[in-house]
């Protein structure tokens, strides 16, 4: 089969190892780059990326554990076979479940240790897009402070269940909260999408401050569709029964 994708990097310097190598990965998969059963050639891969080897096999072992590659033996990795309607349900998983959490907090209110977490948190995620671009190390800061965010939430809950049940849905994919899928072709509208993912945790922040919890479980929920990537990423997946 043929190793050598089309390299998605960005104009500019080559991608630096570490989300964007995952990221670049998760989104020539969901494109259908990689078809279903074709080796992933490390070698080609880091080629198309510019990045070595190291990054590419880490991501690749990151990837096999969202439910987005299987292991070929000493041979590497292939890309899984995949539907819309796999990832569509699992999706929907992760927004009833931190959509419950959201809902959970904004009954019971938030202590003043909380409200500081979450503030703290919340001026990580504004400084990211203070400027109108994602700068350089731009993503490793957002995936940072996006899986912080989520962890606080869930944490915050008081109900354990949800966090045990979002780990084994995060196995499917792109299911996490960490499972981004951007275009590199277009950043000026990547930027956008971050930024109104961040605008989201603004806003059932609000809500639960509010003590709104149909609003603060709404915007989770709707949370969930939105924060995998641009609907045009996904062209290569075939939609399932």
């Amino acid at each position: 089969m043929n190793d050598r994708p089309s390299p998605p990097t960005p104009a500019g310097k080559p991608l630096k190892p570490g989300q964007h190598v995952i990221v670049s990965l998760r989104r020539m998969i969901a494109e259908g780059t990689f078809q279903p059963g074709e080796r992933i050639g490390e070698v080609a891969t880091a080629d198309a990326l510019g990045v070595s080897r190291m990054p590419v096999r880490t991501a690749l072992r990151a990837l096999e554990a969202e439910g987005l590659v299987v292991r070929l033996g000493a041979r590497g990795y292939a890309a899984r076979s995949i539907t819309a309607s796999e990832i569509n349900g699992a999706i929907e998983v992760r927004g009833v479940l931190e959509g419950l959490a959201a809902r959970r907090l904004a009954q019971r209110g938030l202590t003043a240790a909380e409200q500081h977490a979450f503030r703290t948190c919340l001026a990580d995620g504004a400084a990211i897009f203070a400027e109108d671009v994602l700068a350089d190390g731009a993503l490793d800061l957002f995936y940072a402070y996006n899986v912080a965010f989520h962890a606080l939430l869930i944490d915050a809950s008081g109900n354990p269940s949800i966090g045990y049940a979002l780990a084994r849905n995060n196995h499917l994919p792109f299911a996490s909260a960490s499972a981004l899928a951007l275009d590199w072709s277009d950043r000026p509208s990547e930027f956008e999408h971050l930024r109104s993912a961040h605008q989201a945790h603004c806003d059932v922040i609000d809500a639960i401050l509010r003590r709104d919890p149909d609003d603060a479980e709404r915007i989770m929920r709707d949370h969930a569709w939105a924060a995998v990537g641009s609907g045009r990423v996904f062209g290569g997946i075939p939609p399932g029964p």
